[in-house]
C-alpha cells in the first residue's frame, strides 16, 4: 500500500489542500479562497469533499495515514481547535481536528503556522542538520518558530516565539497592536503602515519591491528602514538564543535583495560578534512549497 498524507495550510486569504507521498512530494493540490468572511463549516465541507476526491483518484492501493493542519494562532493544539485568529475572526473555537478525524478515522493534528514552517524548514529545507534554528515568518505578520537543542520549543503555555510583539522603537508603524514593534516594521501590514507614515499612502510590500526594482528612491528608503529593524530584531534573537541558523520566509524569501545589505549592517552594529558569526541567515529553501509542506509536517510529527 502507498502511504499518503493529507495537509492543509489555512491562511487569511487562502486555504491550500494537498495530498503527498511519504517523501512529501505533492500529488494533488487545490486552493480555496478564505478571507475574514470565510464561514468555517462551509470551508470545512469543501475541504472534506476535496480529500474524498483525492482518496478516489489516488486509488485503492493508497492508504491515508495522517492529516496535518498549519494555521495562524491562537490555537488550542492539544484539543485541536482554532480560537478566533485575527485573520479568521469567524473561526471561534472550531474543533477542526475532531471534525476531520470523525470524517476520515485517521490521526489529525494542528500546529501554529510559524511552528509548522519551522519544522518544515528544519526537517526538509534550509535548516537540515542544525540543532538550533529560528524560523521567522515575515509575511502578513511576524512570528517565530524555535527549534532549540533539536526539538520544537513552545514555552510553558505554547506561547513561545511571539517575536512580533517585541517593541523595537518608542514610536513607529503599528503591528501586533503595538507601535514600533518588530511586526510593525517587518511584516506585510507593517510595511504598508510604514509607507503611509513615510510618503502619506499605504503601499504593499510587493508593490514597494517592484517600485524599488525600477529605481524609485522613496520605495528604496522604506525598504531600507524595514531592513534595518529586521537586523535589530534578529540581533536580539541571536544574543538571547545563540542559534546556528535563522531562516526567513515570505517577503524576505522573495525579495532578500532589498533587505540583505542594511539588515547585515545593523546586525553587525547590534549583535555580539561571536554570536553573530556563529549564525547563518538564509531565506526559506522550500519557497512557495513551504506552506504545503508545513501543513503536511504537522501530520508527520503526529506519526512519530
Amino acid at each position: 500500500m502507498k502511504k499518503i498524507r493529507f495537509g492543509v495550510d489555512l491562511g487569511g486569504t487562502k486555504c491550500s489542500v494537498v495530498a503527498a507521498d511519504e517523501n512529501l512530494n505533492i500529488l494533488k493540490k487545490k486552493v480555496f479562497p478564505t478571507g475574514k468572511e470565510a464561514q468555517p463549516l462551509n470551508l470545512l465541507d469543501d475541504l472534506i469533499k476535496c480529500f474524498h476526491r483525492y482518496k478516489r483518484e489516488l486509488g485503492e492501493d493508497s492508504e491515508i495515514v495522517s492529516i496535518g493542519i498549519s494555521c495562524g494562532g491562537p490555537l488550542d493544539e492539544e484539543r485541536g481547535r482554532i480560537l478566533c485568529p485575527p485573520n479568521l475572526p469567524l473561526w471561534d473555537n472550531v474543533p477542526v481536528v475532531d471534525i476531520l478525524q470523525d470524517e476520515f478515522h485517521i490521526p489529525a493534528a494542528i500546529r501554529n503556522d510559524a511552528d509548522a514552517c519551522a519544522l518544515a524548514e528544519w526537517m526538509y529545507g534550509a535548516g537540515r542538520g542544525t540543532l538550533d534554528m529560528i524560523f521567522l515568518t515575515f509575511g502578513t505578520g511576524m512570528g517565530a518558530g524555535l527549534i532549540l537543542d533539536g526539538k520544537l520549543y513552545k514555552g510553558s503555555k505554547g506561547g513561545a516565539g511571539e517575536v512580533g510583539h517585541v517593541r523595537l522603537s518608542e514610536s513607529g508603524p503599528e503591528g501586533y497592536g503595538k507601535k514600533g514593534s518588530f511586526e510593525g516594521y517587518c511584516s506585510g501590514g507593517g510595511i504598508a503602515n510604514l509607507a503611509e507614515m513615510t510618503i502619506g499612502r499605504k503601499v504593499s510590500a510587493k508593490e514597494l519591491c517592484r517600485m524599488a526594482d525600477e529605481g524609485d528612491e522613496e520605495a528604496k528608503q522604506i525598504l531600507k528602514i524595514s531592513a534595518g529593524y529586521l537586523g535589530r530584531g534578529i540581533a536580539v534573537l541571536i544574543d538571547i538564543l545563540n542559534p546556528e541558523m535563522i531562516v526567513i520566509g515570505s517577503i524576505y524569501q522573495r525579495a532578500a535583495r532589498h533587505f540583505e545589505t542594511e539588515m547585515r549592517k545593523t546586525l553587525k552594529e547590534e549583535a555580539l560578534s561571536g554570536n553573530r558569526r556563529a549564525c547563518r541567515i538564509e531565506p526559506a529553501a522550500l519557497g512557495d512549497r513551504l506552506g504545503d509542506i508545513a501543513g503536511l509536517t504537522a501530520g508527520v510529527e503526529l506519526m512519530k
